[in-house]
């Protein structure tokens, strides 16, 4: 059931166009102090870090109802969306199919067993991952595991209910970031592999929800957030064989409810809000896992928090989210170079 996902070829070879036409792409840099040059790691012998793409709108299209915070993953070659808040605020069911070979238009493809939003999602073999999330009782504690036919199942638990989470895979393992009990957010990272009970991996920096992250190679970049009081800027790197997380660099500003995908080697942070709901950015910007450097790489076609987002087929898909007016998205984004 949860047998690992091979990356398909055709994957491969966009991801490496990609790269490709990353040269002379930029935009203005807000760089780490004390971060390795370029030129001064290639003097060292060390290789230079993939250059960011700058990303713009290629295609859209239209969801089967707006939604905000729905955790977002790809699965057999599937983009899919789960659960998250409707346009009238009330946490949803649905499974989505939004992108893939087989689906030419989004459209539901399964259910959860309850309606809940800002939960966190990860593709893990054959199955899409949904764990925890809020709902009209408050946060709860399930892993569920959809396979193929949308079929459902609860296949564990984690420690504490918990909503306004993010997760990333590595492996086989999949981890949770942060979150929210009802109470107080959290400074832990939870480690959940298929047959085991769910284990504490490490200690953030300090407690967060609401933040970007996404899987860069064997490591997990984290950017913004809130700490149950105001945005953050830190990007935070997660090493989950060391168990250990240290900052790296900082947003140009503090940003929270934003979302992130990976590409090419990069980390992408897209919209997100300060502290104010009305504050919603467009920026979309790139974060070098290796010296923390964070530079534009583009913008949205228009503001949004709140929102999803996966990379698939060297694309990065942004799904749904919230704009400056409050009201909820029915579009899915895929951008590219």
């Amino acid at each position: 059931m949860f047998a690992r996902r091979r990356a398909t070829a055709a994957g491969t070879v966009a991801t490496v166009l990609l790269v490709a036409l990353a040269a002379g792409c930029g935009g203005a840099d807000s760089p780490r102090a004390g971060a390795t040059t370029g030129s001064a790691r290639a003097a060292a012998g060390s290789p230079a870090p993939p250059q960011p793409v700058r990303l713009r709108l290629v295609a859209r299209r239209t969801l089967p109802a707006p939604v905000q915070l729905p955790a977002v993953a790809v699965v057999r070659g599937r983009l899919l969306a789960a659960g998250g808040l409707s346009a009238a605020d009330s946490s949803v069911d649905s499974i989505l199919a939004v992108a893939g070979p087989d689906v030419p238009a989004p459209r539901v493809v399964g259910r959860l067993p309850q309606p809940v939003h800002d939960a966190a999602a990860a593709g893990l073999g054959r199955d899409l991952l949904v764990l925890g999330g809020g709902s009209a009782s408050g946060p709860v504690d399930a892993i569920v595991a959809a396979g193929p036919s949308g079929r459902t199942a609860r296949v564990g638990r984690l420690p504490a209910p918990s909503s306004d989470i993010e997760a990333a895979r590595v492996g086989g393992t999949v981890y949770v970031i942060g979150g929210f009990d009802g109470a107080a957010p959290s400074r832990e990272v939870l480690a959940f592999t298929p047959g085991r009970p769910v284990r504490r991996a490490g200690l953030l920096p300090h407690a967060l929800r609401y933040a970007a992250v996404a899987s860069v190679g064997r490591r997990i970049l984290i950017a913004g957030g809130t700490d149950g009081s105001s945005a953050q800027a830190d990007v935070v790197s997660f090493d989950p064989a060391g168990g250990r997380a240290r900052v790296i660099g900082r947003l140009p500003e503090p940003l929270a409810h934003a979302a992130g995908a990976a590409l090419g080697g990069r980390f992408y942070v897209l919209g997100g809000r300060g502290d104010a709901a009305a504050d919603v950015r467009r920026s979309i910007l790139s974060v070098d896992p290796a010296s923390g450097r964070v530079r534009v790489a583009g913008e949205l076609p228009a503001a949004r928090s709140d929102a999803g987002a996966a990379s698939l087929a060297g694309r990065v898909w942004v799904i749904g989210g919230r704009d400056r007016s409050g009201a909820a998205s029915a579009d899915a984004w895929m951008l590219g170079p």
